[in-house]
């Protein structure tokens, strides 16, 4: 049965992949909240059931009509920067649309951010404390749900490790776009290895798992938390993947252990916020069961470090190309 279905963050670079894959694999009714639908890269004429809704996020209420009528609600939308403007959008736009859903909304996905998360998927009570503005935004938003959930539809919460993403047609995530200049310092990062890991998602994946819940509704009104991503990879198997690929030679390697870390931050007066600080000192973040396409037997479109190069954008840099040509795993 097709659904009517609002997506908030079309234009985005997760927003992308989910809408693509919706529009093309479904024919579900969609209604897409953007405000500058010049940005979206694909075809919204494509097929019947797409709609536009041109305006800003805070500017919700003016569909509130609409929002009484719908199955679905994904909210990717979010603000980064300006503070008054990430805590307006980020929490205040979000709950308001939470608010004006009919009872019988089937679901809501929200997306958060896994950064707001410890090991165990409690809320990590530093990103409320001192992360960013966007960091905050989110935490305070997942709280405020929290408190309002008996009165919500079903909520899915979403938190994306570190999104991989774009292409011609798409926006690059702010990892993708990157990657180029992690290439360019890769002559230097090889020198050094460090104790540290983290999870990986691709779009191309997330979409998978947005298409998969949609066809599989929450069974009840209690929250669900899905933390997106691979299993967990060290920074150092990273480098040594990078380093395979793009065949430099590892000879040895410093250990730049977090004393050492500190005195590059001292002599260089490298300024650090206090988030920037926690984060170094935390270093592992990882989480308990991370969700990808496989958990629900899907394929996955990005599952290890090799799969990163190989579908990341292409640079100018002579050293970046991602021909298969170049790729060779018996190669130092």
């Amino acid at each position: 049965m097709n659904k009517r279905i609002l997506i908030t963050g079309a234009s985005g670079c997760i927003g992308h992949y989910v809408t693509e894959q919706l529009i093309q694999q479904t024919y579900h009714q969609l209604f897409l909240l953007v405000r500058d639908p010049s940005k979206l890269g694909f075809d919204t004429t494509v097929r019947s059931g797409i709609q536009i809704l041109q305006a800003d996020l805070r500017q919700i209420d003016q569909f509130h009509q609409l929002l009484s009528t719908l199955d679905i609600a994904i909210l990717i939308a979010t603000s980064w920067g300006g503070r008054e403007e990430i805590f307006d959008i980020n929490v205040n736009s979000v709950i308001s649309l939470l608010q004006g859903l009919n009872s019988q909304c089937q679901q809501v996905i929200y997306f958060s951010t896994a950064s707001i998360l410890d090991h165990n998927h409690q809320l990590l009570p530093e990103a409320g404390t001192i992360g960013t503005d966007y960091i905050s935004s989110k935490y305070q938003c997942l709280t405020k749900i929290q408190e309002l959930t008996p009165n919500l539809p079903p909520i899915r919460v979403l938190f994306p490790t570190l999104v991989l993403g774009g292409a011609p047609d798409k926006p690059s995530s702010h990892v993708s776009s990157g990657i180029s200049e992690i290439v360019n310092w890769l002559p230097l990062i090889r020198w050094f290895k460090t104790d540290a890991s983290f999870h990986f998602v691709h779009g191309a994946d997330i979409a998978q798992v947005v298409s998969y819940l949609i066809e599989h509704p929450a069974q009840n009104q209690d929250l669900e938390y899905f933390v997106l991503g691979s299993a967990p990879t060290t920074v150092n198997q990273v480098i040594e993947d990078a380093c395979r690929f793009f065949q430099q030679r590892i000879y040895f390697r410093f250990n730049l252990a977090l004393w050492l870390a500190n005195i590059f931050i001292k002599v260089f007066r490298i300024q650090m916020a206090d988030w920037d600080r926690f984060c170094l000192n935390y270093r592992h973040f990882t989480y308990q069961n991370p969700v990808s396409p496989a958990t629900f037997q899907l394929p996955v479109h990005c599952a290890t470090v090799t799969d990163i190069f190989q579908l990341a954008p292409k640079s100018n840099d002579k050293r970046y190309r991602l021909q298969s040509s170049d790729f060779n795993l018996s190669k130092p």
